[in-house]
């Protein structure tokens, strides 16, 4: 059964990081793109970022542009989030989800999703 497991979230100060895991299984995790969605109180998900198979990166919003690094580690069957400078309006449930082939649009019906893990960012 494909399933996929976010960690790595928390309370973090403004400015500070974190990052987030997603670790996968029942499925050939090297056969799909990872992408990181996050959905905060009262809006609609965003997508955030992707890295597909051959670990290419995909920006799918600019609020993350210098901040956020997206990566994967195929011999873990891991996905990671990278985020730094964390800013207030960061804060929201942070989801990966798994699509087989390459980064799609960010509007595109992943195949695979995880619970999400909690970023509240506040002094």
């Amino acid at each position: 059964q494909p399933q996929l497991v976010e960690s790595g979230g928390g309370l973090v100060q403004p400015g500070g990081s974190l990052r987030l895991s997603c670790a996968a299984s029942g499925f050939t995790f090297d056969d799909y793109s990872i992408g990181w969605f996050r959905q905060a109180p009262g809006k609609e998900r965003e997508g955030v970022s992707c890295v597909s198979i051959s670990e290419g990166t995909v920006l799918y919003t600019d609020s993350a542009k210098g901040r956020f690094t997206i990566s994967r580690d195929n011999a873990k069957n891991t996905g990671y989030l990278q985020m730094s400078k964390l800013k207030p309006e960061d804060t929201a449930v942070y989801y990966c989800a798994a699509v087989s082939g390459s980064c799609p649009p960010p509007n595109y019906d992943y195949d695979y999703w995880g619970q999400g893990t909690q970023v509240t960012v506040s002094s």
